[in-house]
């Protein structure tokens, strides 16, 4: 039984549904657009745009909705009352009621969240000031799981023809067909999406070139461990154990990603390197090519390709004037592996993101005489508790799916807002921090309009620092800051500065980052189908990221990336896209809809 409170969100909730379904149905431009506030936010995932779109202002939603709900069969709009009823809530300092609902399209059935304010200047009507509407299923090729899950021979058995394992190791083998989708990387975005695929029944290929599943984490840095918390980072449909460390260390999440792969039976070819491939745009396939483990190469004919090789895939190398002529040993962050290596050694980090730092002090801490390299302002924020502002959401009692469809429903200006009011926070926590850093001539800066460290993730990658300690022994003068305007000259000993010093060296780090995706696309697909593609990761001019998680103008290529988080909500939308296309509701070029 709901509370006196719930029960005026509910009604107010149901009250604001009717009138959406009143004035879409006589498809009313002025009624839809008094819905809404002056300020106000509809974001889409696939219901009705079949695309990753933002609208911003009441007018411009009138227009848009009364197009576009009529197109797609907007209908059987209801409320939901469980699992979490409409309540009072507070979202980016703003108090709102806000309420899941559910609908059907033509294609499927979806859920929405609508987040209602009393409109003062209007007698305290309630009008809409956040919209989502998302596709969460198609009819009739929903995922095989729970009731759906494929049943097999329940009773018969074939005691000798092939067992299980038998016929699970030859439909990884693909001696005989191709796969429909190829996954290029097994991080996490790759088996997310990939396990995404399996449930819909999408014959769905992992290739890696790594030689173990888990090693693009497992190879990483010795002292590596994810720096958010263990609650936000679950993977689709298998949780990590209840049990599991707050921070899970590099080897232990490698150890999972083999774990998945065994348990949801995905296709997975390790030590595969892919190639490279053309499209074949009357065939609607691609041909690609596959280095395989035993030295041979493999074509292969697959409808889609899914990128999954992270936001950069190709270590970026700056050509750093008179370096070639340090005699010691240049490696870059992706490259280096213990500070144990190191001890008793001199060593530079050049970069200030979370690789140096961390790479920084695992030198140090291994007996290192380290110098860190700041070459631009650094955004730093202690691990705890201000990293983990952004993620309070995830520690409020809601299902985890439920914060997903939360996360998912906030409009990228709001998001701006809630990181800037996340910056604030943090600084006032972290300020003796700060101000020790300045004191030493540490260069911070505090992402675009103060955004904060994610919003500088989703437009560079990075850029900032979660501090685990290397920024208190910076301050400390454990390690040694040095600008790298102070450099004047490499020589074989080490970095020369323009003051006469020598910083004497045996390892120089380049944690440098890695070159933006669109390199990696032009190496293996050419350069026409990466100026095709665009731009890839950032927002551009729009509110969404650009190329990701939805169709691009590269018909069958598809990009996914990001946190765990990220992958776990955007692998699903992404999935229902190249089910919908394999089902012939949705062309795979942007440009045409089939419904």
């Amino acid at each position: 039984m709901l509370d006196i409170i719930d029960q005026k969100a509910a009604a107010a909730a149901e009250a604001w549904l009717q009138q959406a379904i009143d004035a879409l149905s006589a498809v009313d431009r002025n009624a839809v657009e008094s819905l809404f506030s002056a300020e106000s936010y509809w974001r889409d995932v696939l219901a009705l745009t079949w695309g990753l779109e933002t609208t911003l202002g009441r007018e411009r939603i009138g227009d848009a909705l009364c197009i576009r709900a009529p197109a797609a069969g907007l209908n059987d709009l209801k409320v939901e009352i469980s699992p979490l009823p409409p309540r009072h809530v507070v979202r980016v300092g703003t108090e709102t009621i806000e309420a899941f609902f559910t609908f059907s399209t033509n294609v499927g059935r979806g859920r929405g969240i609508v987040r209602l304010c009393a409109d003062e200047s209007e007698d305290g009507q309630y009008k809409a000031w956040t919209l989502l509407t998302a596709l969460e299923e198609l009819t009739g090729f929903e995922e095989r799981t729970g009731r759906k899950r494929p049943t097999g021979e329940s009773h018969s058995r074939d005691f000798r023809g092939p067992n299980w394992q038998d016929q699970l190791n030859q439909t990884r083998a693909y001696a005989d067909r191709d796969p429909a989708v190829i996954v290029v990387g097994g991080g996490h975005a790759g088996l997310a999406i990939a396990a995404r695929l399996g449930h819909l029944g999408v014959d769905t290929l992992v290739v890696d070139k790594e030689d173990r599943i888990g090693d693009n984490w497992r190879l990483r840095y010795h002292a590596l461990t994810l720096h958010n918390q263990v609650q936000v980072n679950h993977m689709p449909y298998m949780p990590f154990p209840p049990g599991w460390p707050t921070y899970i260390p590099k080897d232990k999440l490698a150890n999972w990603f083999e774990v998945y792969v065994d348990a949801l039976e995905l296709n997975f070819w390790t030590s595969t390197e892919f190639l490279g491939g053309t499209y074949d745009h009357s065939e609607q396939v691609w041909e690609i090519t596959l280095g395989c483990a035993d030295g041979s190469k493999r074509t292969m004919r697959p409808q889609h390709v899914v990128m999954a090789t992270g936001v950069s895939g190709i270590a970026n190398r700056p050509d750093i004037s008179t370096l070639e002529q340090f005699a010691g040993s240049v490696v870059h962050s992706s490259e280096y592996e213990d500070g144990e290596d190191w001890s008793g050694k001199r060593a530079i980090v050049i970069g200030t993101g979370n690789s140096g730092h961390d790479i920084a002090q695992d030198l140090a801490s291994s007996g290192a005489d380290v110098t860190i390299v700041q070459r631009n302002p650094t955004l730093i924020v202690n691990i705890e508790p201000s990293a983990q502002l952004p993620y309070s959401l995830y520690e409020e009692g809601p299902a985890l799916e439920d914060c997903d469809f939360i996360t998912l429903s906030m409009p990228t200006p709001l998001g701006r807002k809630a990181h800037t009011s996340f910056t604030r926070r943090a600084r006032e926590l972290d300020k003796a921090l700060l101000d020790g850093l300045e004191s030493i001539g540490f260069r911070l800066d505090f992402g675009e309009d103060d955004t904060g460290w994610q919003f500088k993730y989703l437009t560079r990658g990075g850029g900032y620092y979660f501090n685990v300690g290397c920024s208190d022994m910076l301050v400390a003068g454990a390690i040694r800051l040095c600008q790298f305007d102070q450099i004047d000259h490499f020589s074989p000993k080490g970095a020369c500065l323009k003051d006469g010093e020598t910083l004497s060296a045996d390892l120089v780090v380049l944690a440098t980052g890695y070159m933006p995706q669109e390199y990696l696309i032009k190496k293996l697909f050419g350069e026409k189908i990466a100026r095709r593609v665009g731009p890839i990761w950032g927002f551009g001019d729009g509110q969404e990221l650009r190329a990701m998680y939805a169709r691009t103008d590269q018909p069958g290529l598809w990009f996914i990336a990001g946190s765990l988080a990220q992958c776990r909500i955007n692998s699903k939308y992404l999935a229902l896209q190249i089910k919908a296309c394999e089902e012939g509701l949705l062309s795979t070029s942007r440009a045409a809809v089939i419904q």
